[in-house]
């Protein structure tokens, strides 16, 4: 990937003139919201080409192996689940599932690094945008599992109004995030310790019964909504949990004979005891 393409490749059409830069502090959020995400498991046909992959192109490390599945990380942290199983078929586009796994990247530095590291290594991405609460790249896995790196900016410049946070899908400003590195910048070795799942964003066949779903069972806000699609969070975070019908209006239960999302991992803060739930299109849903 030359930087050149890098930088005219895809973000969504700007909505408004670029935010100004701000200082780039430090966020809370998300991991201390009363429930955020913890990890992600993927069903796949190939654990080790996926595992060498996500080291690769995103900088996981494997951290352990259990059975037939490989876990992925950073630091001593679990991200993210390979389990293989040779008899799965592709999942359809069109079907309920992964939109993509957000891996949020502790600073802004951090993911300049990425991007130095993406345009060394000819990484190929998808798009790219300013989200106005966050700045993101987006690529897929060779089973074509959606992922998105990404930083938040600082929370004291997100505008929240009536419990709904403005976001938005501007150009993003690539040259600005690499000159946070300096003229000797320190390369991108794996993901840093702090790096988590930030959020996880889902492909549903109805975001409005999606939206419901979310708040009665798990008492999620819902901090943005459209007719197609809705984002939603605890504890003030721009979204924890997202989910669309962009490819996926009207789709059925998800088939569990398929590659792709397994399960997505909730972290609670204690209040509420540990439980399983399984959303309307057989998304599996742990809160640990």
């Amino acid at each position: 990937m030359q930087r050149r393409g890098f930088l005219a490749g895809g973000g969504a059409a700007a909505l408004a003139t670029a935010l100004p830069v701000t200082g780039r502090a430090a966020n809370a959020l998300p991991l201390s919201a009363p429930v955020h995400v913890g990890s992600v498991g993927l069903r796949t046909l190939d654990a080790e080409r996926l595992a060498a992959w996500y080291a690769r192109a995103v900088g996981l490390k494997e951290i352990v192996r259990e059975g037939d599945t490989i876990w992925m990380g950073a630091g001593d942290q679990r991200l993210l689940a390979l389990t293989e199983d040779s008899s799965l078929r592709p999942a359809g586009q069109r079907e309920a599932g992964l939109y993509h796994t957000a891996f949020l990247l502790p600073s802004r530095a951090d993911l300049g690094r990425w991007i130095h590291m993406a345009i060394s290594n000819q990484v190929p991405v998808q798009g790219s945008a300013d989200h106005r609460v966050s700045e993101a790249i987006y690529l897929a896995d060779p089973e074509g599992n959606g992922i998105e790196i990404y930083a938040d900016t600082p929370e004291d410049t997100w505008q929240w109004s009536g419990g709904t946070v403005t976001m938005g899908s501007l150009p993003l400003r690539v040259e600005e995030i690499l000159g946070e590195l300096g003229p000797m910048p320190t390369p991108y070795t794996g993901a840093p310790a702090g790096t988590s799942v930030g959020h996880v964003h889902l492909k549903v066949g109805d975001a409005g019964k999606a939206a419901r779903w979310w708040q009665d069972e798990l008492g999620f806000d819902v901090t943005s909504q459209r007719p197609d699609a809705v984002f939603l969070s605890t504890g003030g975070y721009h979204h924890h949990i997202a989910a669309n019908e962009w490819m996926s209006a009207g789709a059925s239960r998800r088939p569990y004979n398929e590659t792709g999302l397994a399960f997505v991992e909730l972290v609670g803060d204690g209040a509420r005891q540990p439980a399983t739930f399984e959303d309307d299109w057989g998304t599996l849903i742990r809160l640990v």
